[in-house]
């Protein structure tokens, strides 16, 4: 059987990697609204909280950072209220791989444990692509997110 992948979405930005960075950082931005905490550095923690009941939440620690290469998020916790198993994203991880080449730079983005047989990937993959394609990409060229 083969094994399924992790959602992931590749994009191209006009932005220099250090730009790229300071704008996956500024989660409150192009993110949710509802956020606290800081996601700029090593072991920086920080939540973001969703529409509908007020404990739904996700918990991040950033676990890995290379200067303008890398970032990673590790869930530590969170409660999805949308699907029956609420701590799903439990332990998964959301990578940002950087490439910058000529003034621009190339942003693999990976929900490493979002796979097809995820409950939520259904409805998490249009939240993914909307938030990153309609909103961070916007942040990081041309100064103004759409959070929500």
């Amino acid at each position: 059987m083969k094994k399924q992948k992790d959602f992931s979405i590749n994009f191209t930005v006009k932005a220099t990697a250090k730009e790229s960075m300071k704008g996956i950082s500024q989660v409150k931005q192009w993110w949710a609204k509802k956020y606290k905490g800081k996601a700029a550095k090593l072991n920086d923690k920080f939540s973001v909280y969703f529409g509908g009941p007020k404990d739904t939440f996700v918990d991040f620690k950033i676990s890995e950072v290379i200067p303008e290469k890398k970032v990673v998020w590790l869930v530590t916790d969170c409660n999805l209220h949308w699907i029956d198993d609420k701590k799903e994203w439990k332990k998964n991880e959301i990578i940002w791989n950087l490439t910058e080449k000529n003034g621009k730079t190339k942003i693999d983005f990976v929900h490493k444990g979002m796979t097809p047989q995820s409950e939520c990937y259904e409805s998490c993959k249009p939240g993914w692509t909307h938030h990153i394609k309609d909103s961070l990409i916007k942040l990081i060229e041309n100064g103004k997110g759409f959070p929500e």
